[in-house]
């Protein structure tokens, strides 16, 4: 688990991708703690403290729905937020790939103040849920496994800013062979503008 506490009123949750806890989330959490209005928790879902390698990608993602999965994952950080919503006056998700798809499927749960997913491109498998905290989604102009704007326009309306970007899933990442230095910096702008809003 990264843990970094600024002794503030304000906590973000970050999920990791299925890569696990590795240098991207690293650098996220700092980069988020740095802005200084906030705490930070990124629980290690995997229990492994060895990341998986991005040339990994399938056994990464097969050991993430075989042995953890989004069940799982997504009670874990009910559990957290349960343990730590009288602690904070507002509390935010912030998750990547699978990690949005898990932040996603705890936006009904009460003590959120917003969430934000980056490619979170299971979030299809669970179009259902209404969220009842304000979300922002970041989705890349393609995704490999299911038409994009077809889940756009099915969660239109549903309390969700969403933002189609013209990259691939990963453009937020340094370490992703498809990071896109411009549209990382235009999302994490719009995830800070967010973050900004919802806390005033």
């Amino acid at each position: 688990m990264i843990q970094i506490q600024n002794k503030q009123e304000k906590l973000i949750i970050v999920v990791h991708e299925i890569y696990g806890m590795n240098q991207f989330m690293e650098s996220v959490c700092k980069r988020l703690s740095e802005q200084g209005d906030f705490d930070m928790i990124c629980p290690n879902l995997l229990g492994s403290p060895q990341p998986y390698d991005y040339f990994e990608e399938e056994a990464a993602y097969r050991h993430f729905m075989e042995n953890v999965g989004f069940t799982h994952a997504s009670q874990k950080i009910k559990d957290i937020l349960s343990d730590v919503k009288n602690e904070y006056q507002q509390i935010f998700i912030v998750g990547f790939s699978v990690g949005a798809t898990v932040a996603w499927l705890c936006s009904e749960e009460d003590g959120l103040t917003g969430i934000v997913g980056y490619y979170g491109s299971r979030i299809r498998d669970f179009k259902e849920i209404t969220p009842q905290s304000p979300v922002i989604l970041f989705f890349p102009q393609v995704e490999n496994s299911f038409d994009v704007d077809a889940l756009i326009s099915y969660l239109d309306g549903k309390n969700v800013e969403i933002h189609k970007f013209k990259g691939k899933h990963g453009f937020s990442d340094p370490f992703s062979p498809n990071y896109d230095a411009v549209l990382a910096e235009t999302a994490f702008a719009k995830l800070l503008n967010f973050l900004e809003k919802e806390k005033n």
